[in-house]
């Protein structure tokens, strides 16, 4: 998932309000991050055909739910296999990603959900929610570590008291770190798993779930990783 406007650069200063009133963008550089994932496209699914973790994590969202309930699928990418999971366990899809080639593939692959290309600091000021769950796999780790509690504080306020959030990210000690990526330059960043806990606690969150995974993508110039699924519940 990418997280621009589109031109290279964050939202506009000081117009998102909510959970992001008080961030500071100074500083904070996203440039490429969209036009590198417009690039790869379908490569990004041929890199990561197994995604067992990610699987495993919809299907507990899809489970924690009612038929019918409104999911946020936080940097939804091609839509596969998150947005197609939710859509066929009844569950109504909002996805958005900065990338306007995964949401055209999301598009494609999911027609059933409604897809748009947004940047996450502008989800409160368009008033897409509240969400009844949210799905964020490998998206915030798009992110500075110094944006990814106002994120979740964000995602805090667009759902409802005790609605079930999907969490996975990629564990290394990392913040905003370049990395050569199907061709493309990214930046990323991370956290080791104790770290991460005390994040998602601190930011409103109860973690009733954890499953680590070492992956190994099929693309020889991602180096294997370890995946972090944290299965969570929004407190009051």
């Amino acid at each position: 998932m990418s997280s621009t406007n589109g031109s290279g650069s964050p939202p506009e200063r000081g117009g998102t309000g909510g959970a992001y009133r008080d961030f500071d963008w100074d500083g904070v550089d996203r440039t490429g991050q969209a036009e590198a994932f417009d690039a790869i496209g379908d490569r990004y699914d041929e890199a990561f055909p197994h995604k067992e973790g990610q699987v495993a994590g919809g299907r507990w969202l899809a489970e924690q739910l009612p038929p019918g309930s409104h999911v946020l699928d936080l940097g939804c990418g091609t839509g596969l296999p998150t947005a197609r999971q939710l859509v066929e366990a009844g569950h109504r899809v909002t996805g958005i990603d900065l990338s306007p080639e995964m949401v055209k593939l999301a598009r494609e692959h999911v027609p059933e959900g409604d897809f748009r290309r947004m940047d996450i600091a502008d989800v409160e000021k368009q008033g897409l929610g509240p969400f009844d769950g949210v799905a964020a796999f490998f998206s915030l780790l798009m992110l500075p570590r110094v944006e990814i509690p106002f994120a979740l504080r964000m995602l805090h306020q667009q759902t409802r008291e005790g609605a079930p959030l999907a969490l996975s990210m990629v564990e290394a000690d990392v913040d905003d770190f370049t990395l050569p990526f199907l061709g493309n330059t990214i930046r990323v960043s991370g956290y080791l798993r104790d770290e991460l806990r005390r994040i998602v606690q601190d930011t409103g969150f109860e973690i009733v779930g954890e499953d680590a995974y070492a992956y190994a993508p099929a693309s020889t110039d991602v180096p294997p990783e370890i995946q972090l699924f944290l299965q969570c519940r929004r407190r009051s």
